[in-house]
C-alpha cells in the first residue's frame, strides 16, 4: 500500500469520455449465436436485451497502444494505477428505456470516485466510473461499473473459503465455458484480455488453474437465466458483484429464484461455492 498514493490519481475523478455507437444487428445476432439463442435475425425497431449494450462502445486501441497483458496500456480515460491485475468487480444498472437496434446512442462516462485499500491478499484499488446512455428515440440506462485493480498474490496465499448460494434454486442450468465461448465473447466485445484466450499466460504469468471467465459474460448468463424461465419479466434495474473467479477447468452452473417483485440470481463454481451474486428489480 505504501507504493500507492490517492494524491497521484485524484485528478482523474471527474474526467469525463463520450461515445456515440449505433446499434447494429451484427452483434446482437453473433451474441445470440454465441448464447446459443434460437432467436431470430434481429431488425430494426427490436429492443435490446438487457446487458447487450456492452457489445456498442467498444475502446478500439491500435496494436501499438497495447500493454503486455492485451489491455491497452495504462492512462488516458482511466488512472493509470500501477497494480498488475484489473477486473469487472461488479455494477450497478437502471433501465429506464432499453435501446433498439438501429438506434443511434450517445454514452457519457465519469470517473466518480478512487479508493485505494489493504485486502487479504494485498493492496486494493477501486474505480467506480458512471456512465448515462441516451438515444435519438429516448433510450436511457444509467450504469455505475466498479472496477478493481489488485496486487499479484504472494505465493502460498490461500483462497478464502466458498459461500454457499443465497437461496433454493428455483431454475438452475449447468455451463461449460470452454474456450470458444470465451474466445468468441472476447470477439463480439472486442476484450483483448489474455487471461480469457491464452492458456499459457493464465498459468505462467497470472498463476491462474486455466482461462478465466469474463465478469460480464457471467452477470449475462445470470440475466439470460431469468429472460429463459420468465421471459415476460420487465427488468428494470440489476446489481451484480463478482465474488470469487470461474476458470474454464470445470463447469459452473447458474441460478435464480423470484423473490416479491425481484429475482435473486447467483453463479456457483464446480464446488458448489458461490462466484457471483445478482439482484434483478422487476416491475
Amino acid at each position: 500500500m505504501s507504493s500507492l498514493n490517492l494524491d497521484e490519481f485524484r485528478q482523474w475523478i471527474g474526467k469525463t469520455e463520450t461515445r456515440t455507437d449505433t446499434v447494429h444487428s451484427g452483434p446482437v445476432d453473433a451474441l445470440a449465436a454465441t448464447l446459443d439463442r434460437e432467436d431470430p435475425a434481429a431488425r430494426v425497431g427490436d429492443t435490446l436485451p438487457p446487458l447487450w449494450h456492452w457489445l456498442y462502445f467498444l475502446p478500439r486501441p491500435r496494436a501499438s497502444e497495447l500493454g503486455s497483458d492485451g489491455h491497452a496500456k495504462r492512462g488516458g480515460f482511466l488512472p493509470p494505477i500501477p497494480l498488475p491485475r484489473r477486473m469487472w468487480a461488479g455494477g450497478r444498472l437502471q433501465f429506464t428505456r432499453l435501446p433498439r437496434v438501429g438506434e443511434i446512442l450517445e454514452r457519457e462516462s465519469t470517473v466518480v470516485d478512487i479508493k485505494l485499500k489493504q485486502g487479504r491478499t494485498g493492496a486494493l484499488a477501486f474505480v467506480l466510473v458512471r456512465h448515462l446512455i441516451t438515444g435519438n428515440q429516448g433510450a436511457q440506462m444509467s450504469e455505475e461499473h466498479d472496477i478493481v485493480y489488485r496486487e499479484m498474490p504472494k505465493s502460498g496465499t490461500r483462497p478464502a473459503a466458498g459461500r454457499p448460494a443465497p437461496a433454493e434454486a428455483e431454475w438452475s442450468r449447468r455451463i461449460s465455458p470452454d474456450p470458444v465461448l470465451l474466445f468468441r465473447y472476447s470477439a463480439l466485445t472486442f476484450n483483448g484480455h489474455r487471461i480469457h484466450y491464452d492458456r499459457s499466460f493464465c498459468t505462467e504469468r497470472e498463476g491462474y488453474p486455466g482461462l478465466v471467465v469474463h465478469g460480464p459474460l457471467i452477470a449475462t448468463l445470470l440475466l439470460e437465466g431469468l429472460r429463459a424461465h420468465h421471459p415476460d419479466a420487465a427488468i428494470r434495474a440489476y446489481d451484480f458483484r463478482a465474488v470469487s473467479p470461474l476458470f474454464n477447468t470445470a463447469s459452473f452452473s447458474i441460478g435464480g429464484r423470484i423473490e416479491s417483485d425481484k429475482a435473486r440470481l447467483w453463479a456457483l463454481n464446480d464446488n458448489g461455492e458461490l462466484a457471483m451474486e445478482a439482484t434483478a428489480r422487476l416491475g
